[in-house]
């Protein structure tokens, strides 16, 4: 898979985080990377393996963790410029 669009999955995943205080579904994430939902599954896939701290809910395809936050709910509560609606690993 071409290195560039797992470079753009990973960074799209953080932006998704930021905005919405969730990470993206790959299907989502394929609208926003204008690609096929297969190929974003793929690449997102890749950008997880390829950096430390993101993983998947086991044996699936939804983001459990994208460093640095939890897409499930932890004692971790990440505050950015005075709105809270994230948590961290």
């Amino acid at each position: 898979m071409d290195a560039t669009l797992v470079q753009r999955a990973y960074t799209a995943v953080l932006e998704h985080f930021m905005k919405s205080g969730r990470a993206p579904h790959y299907t989502e994430l394929a609208a926003i990377l204008g690609v096929s939902p297969e190929e974003a599954r793929q690449a997102q896939h890749q950008a997880a393996e390829s950096s430390i701290g993101c993983w998947f809910a086991k044996d699936t395809d939804y983001v459990e963790s994208w460093a640095p936050f939890s897409n499930l709910p932890t004692q971790y509560l990440v505050t950015i410029e005075g709105e809270q609606k994230w948590y961290g690993q």
